[in-house]
């Protein structure tokens, strides 16, 4: 079974930054893409950030491109999600997520494929 554990969120001022983490733990974390989604209070969820199994290639929403990145750490089994210049509209609590088949997904900003996500971290980013 796999299992994502999300750290990071928090508190910051608008300008500022913050590095959420995601401990991945139950199959061969190398194997698989892994993403980032948000859903703010009374907004659908949306795709943030995705990097592919071998960390070659990452995918962004157009609104974070240039202020956030997707890494991965293959020997800690961890994801990362380096913000930057954080905005109030980047507000939302943040989803871990991970698909159930391995290597390169069809489509990595669709939600359906990913089968895991994780229990969710609060980011609160203030005026």
């Amino acid at each position: 079974q796999v299992q994502l554990v999300e750290s990071g969120g928090g508190l910051v001022q608008a300008g500022g930054s913050l590095r959420l983490s995601c401990a991945y733990s139950g199959r061969s974390f190398s194997r698989y893409a892994m993403g980032w989604f948000r859903q703010a209070p009374g907004k659908e969820r949306e795709f943030v950030a995705a990097v592919n199994w071998n960390g070659g290639s990452t995918y962004y929403l157009d609104f974070v491109k240039g202020r956030f990145a997707i890494s991965r750490d293959n020997a800690k089994n961890t994801v990362y999600l380096q913000m930057n210049s954080l905005k109030t509209e980047d507000t939302a609590v943040y989803y871990c997520v991970a698909p159930l088949l391995p290597y390169e997904l069809a489509n990595y900003k669709e939600p359906s494929l990913y089968d895991f996500w994780g229990q969710g971290t609060q980011v609160t980013v203030s005026s």
